[in-house]
């Protein structure tokens, strides 16, 4: 069976292809728009890392010059060349230097210490109050740090790191020793750690100093755990001098950039969680699907409603139509409706109720008409069987054969008896056989060449059945079958019983019928009734149809013995009664009887 949607089905369908196609659209853009922005925080922090470090570098390219700046002073120059040749004005001009190497340092905003290293003299001048005139710090067989270098800077009391350069005099110098003078600038990374400080104001950032094999040097509310995941993950292989990156650090997704200084060769790395900053398009979206499901939601709701309030009165309806159609008049809505199919269902059940009532008085009337058409045919029984019965009875009554005559008029009597009653047209099976064996008795003592045989079992004799519902079909098979047979014949009536039907099978073992009569018979019997089929056997077919419904009736088809087979079938009621004696003589507790 094709199937076939319902309303809610079809309601619930049109609100997914609704949704689909905007769900669709939105997710595609919604994802674009993460791509967009992702795009832009890269771009964003690549360039807002580079200007920092640009503006770091810048910085400490200006610490950079001070040594060459002082390097290229005459008076410090002077002070370098007679310092070996110790004259009164020495310390007056080892005056004048520390003032310039002060004003020098000062010229900064950043903190930083310039010192002047005379390595023939192992002498110190420097503005760091701690080194000035003090020994050096390691050797002076040390090389000089032409470009910057961190190391870590005890002079203060407490190890502080810092970054260095030295320019030798003259500039070929590769060590002190081979030195006349050193400059030598020098700056904490408390000032790198105060512009990250600066950096990191009102940013979602963290961003610090890294280069492999040195601790990272971070800002001042640097996030250490993180930080350290970062640079270990970074120390794994080779860095480019700028790039970005994506990675896992403290439990949550972040992009991480990096640019190395050109001053330091240090790298300058920041991240950022990219969740946090796209957590506002994130809530959007789920605030979006939320509303679709809600909406969904409530479509699912309707529809429900709808099917209810609305499909479910409808199927009932058509379901008792389809109950009506196949016959069933007694069809009932049981369904309650809260809505205006209530009034629907109640016109419905009063119409039903008319109808089965106008069928009822309809039914009644066309039984009253068969049985008026039985009681009829009850009254236009053959004559000629009556006025061969009673010439037999004359015949031999005149050859003084009193034994035949009291059989045939008790025979004769009890047939008419049972024939002419009217006032009860269902009996029991037991009394319709009964009424065949006084018929077949009958015509076996006028025929003196006809044999019967009936075999019923015995469950079937309290099956109620219509008057003279047998009869008939036995008087056919006597009269087409057996009675113009030169040698006679045998008439078998056979009861048959299941769970669903009985059967009464009545056979002869006449000439029979072609299939071609057999196959008309068939058709007229459907058909109203005519002169062309005996009244007899058009009643018997119709009476068992209206009283056991449309399963029931005759069927016929050739005998094994070469006659004709006629079966009677109907259906069984619940409760069919148990077999019965029947007292009015004929078929008694058994079910079998023979007469040949």
């Amino acid at each position: 069976m094709k199937y076939r949607l319902n309303i809610f089905n079809k309601i619930l369908t049109l609100v997914v292809l609704l949704l689909a196609p905007i769900l669709l659209l939105y997710s595609y853009s919604n994802r674009t728009a993460n791509q967009v922005i992702q795009e832009e925080i890269q771009s964003s922090n690549l360039n807002r890392l580079s200007f920092f470090l640009y503006q770091i570098d810048s910085a400490i390219e200006n610490l950079s010059m001070f040594p060459v700046i002082l390097s290229l002073d005459p008076h410090i120059n002077d002070f370098v060349e007679q310092e070996e040749h110790r004259s009164a004005e020495s310390l007056k001009a080892e005056s004048r230097v520390v003032d310039k190497l002060g004003l020098q340092s000062v010229s900064s905003s950043w903190s930083n210490d310039l010192s002047l290293f005379l390595p023939r003299d192992r002498k110190v001048i420097s503005t760091n109050i701690f080194l000035h005139g003090a020994a050096r710090q390691g050797t002076w067989r040390d090389r000089i740090h032409s470009s910057w270098t961190f190391e870590t800077d005890a002079s203060r009391g407490q190890p502080v790191g810092s970054f260095i350069r030295e320019i030798g005099e003259p500039t070929r110098a590769v060590s002190f020793s081979e030195a006349n003078a050193v400059f030598q600038i020098r700056f904490p990374v408390q000032n790198i750690s105060d512009l990250l400080d600066v950096s990191k104001k009102d940013k979602q950032s963290d961003p610090f100093l890294y280069h492999p094999g040195f601790d990272p040097i971070g800002n001042s509310t640097s996030a250490k755990r993180t930080v350290r995941e970062i640079a270990d993950r970074l120390g794994r292989g080779t860095l480019p001098d700028t790039g970005q990156l994506r990675m896992v650090a403290d439990g949550q997704q972040v992009l991480v950039s990096y640019v190395k200084s050109r001053q330091l060769g240090w790298y300058l790395v920041d991240y950022v969680p990219e969740q946090r900053i796209l957590s506002p398009i994130a809530k959007s979206r789920n605030l979006f699907y939320v509303s679709v499901a809600l909406l969904l939601g409530m479509s699912v709701l309707a529809s429900f409603l709808l099917y209810r309030n609305v499909q479910i009165p409808i199927k009932n309806i058509i379901r008792s139509l389809q109950r009506m159609k196949r016959g069933d008049l007694s069809a009932r809505i049981r369904y309650r409706s809260k809505n205006e199919f209530q009034f629907l269902i109640q016109r419905f059940n009063e119409m039903a109720e008319q109808i089965q009532k106008l069928v009822e008085v309809v039914y009644a009337e066309r039984i009253s008409s068969r049985e008026a058409a039985l009681k009829q045919l009850q009254s236009q029984i053959n004559p000629h069987f009556l006025y061969n019965s009673l010439f037999f009875m004359i015949n031999s009554a005149k050859i003084e054969d009193s034994e035949a005559v009291i059989a045939m008029g008790e025979n004769l009597a009890e047939y008419y008896r049972y024939s002419t009653r009217v006032e009860n047209q269902t009996v029991r099976l037991g009394e319709e056989l009964h009424l065949v064996e006084n018929y077949l008795s009958i015509q076996n003592m006028r025929m003196h060449r006809l044999a019967y045989r009936i075999t019923v079992p015995d469950s079937m004799l309290g099956e109620e059945v219509p008057r003279l519902i047998l009869q008939p079909i036995v008087e056919n098979a006597v009269i087409h079958g057996v009675e113009h047979r030169e040698g006679g014949g045998t008439i078998s009536v056979m009861g048959e019983q299941d769970a669903e039907a009985n059967r009464l099978i009545v056979e002869d073992d006449g000439e029979g019928m072609a299939e071609i009569d057999l196959q008309n018979l068939r058709i007229k019997l459907m058909q109203p009734m005519s002169e062309e089929i005996g009244c007899g056997v058009w009643n018997v077919h119709h009476r068992l149809k209206y009283q056991f419904g449309e399963r029931s009736g005759l069927t016929f088809g050739q005998s094994a013995c070469g006659g004709l087979r006629v079966v009677l079938e109907w259906e069984r009621k619940k409760g069919a009664s148990e077999p019965v004696d029947v007292h009015e003589g004929g078929v008694r507790s058994g079910s079998t009887v023979d007469r040949r």
